[in-house]
């Protein structure tokens, strides 16, 4: 009984390992823009788009397209430590997520589970999977196809903030919506 224990958690890290490889790392020296480079202020983490709306939009992104995704609805939302439950105030950005893939069923994105980097590897993966399922949940339950939707765990692996200190764990504590196929270009 223990080595099918040790063999399904050797196989499940493999996979996690394997799709860590494939998705895009971003360039060394290169500075991150966007909503994810919100500094969460506070209790109050970001939970809708900032800077001047025109149009229903902020900025010029292509309708349907992952830009405007990201300026125009949010892809990322934040967790208080050690939990997965959907914050109140992340709700409104989840409610933009699903309408926004409603509009463009073409869309599937991967919903990726973060931690801060506090706790084991194996416990942060788990808890990274368990907030990313609970997005993936949240949007299923507002009507968007379960199939359009994928979950992954990077757990501690994939830091948006350097530091040790609450507001680098703050940020840290997230769920990430990547569009992965289907927008405009």
């Amino acid at each position: 009984m223990k080595s099918s224990k040790l063999m399904t958690l050797a196989l499940v890290g493999c996979a996690v390992a394997a799709m860590a490889a494939c998705t895009r790392r971003p360039v060394e020296g290169a500075v991150p823009t966007g909503p994810e480079t919100q500094v969460p202020a506070g209790p109050a983490y970001p939970t809708a788009p900032t800077g001047p709306v025109t149009g229903g939009q902020v900025g010029s992104a292509i309708p349907g397209s992952e830009q405007d995704f990201v300026v125009n609805v949010g892809d990322r939302i934040y967790f208080d430590l050690d939990s997965t439950e959907v914050r109140p105030e992340a709700m409104p950005r989840l409610d933009a997520q699903a309408q926004w893939l409603m509009r463009y069923p073409a869309v599937t994105v991967r919903i990726e589970g973060n931690a801060d980097e506090r706790g084991t590897r194996e416990y942060n993966l788990a808890l990274g999977a368990r907030r990313a399922e609970a997005v993936r949940s949240y949007l299923v339950n507002r009507g968007v196809p379960a199939g359009r939707i994928d979950t992954i765990s990077f757990g501690k692996e994939r830091p948006i903030a350097e530091g040790s200190n609450e507001e680098a764990w703050a940020r840290n504590r997230n769920a990430h919506t990547a569009v992965v196929s289907g927008a405009q270009r």
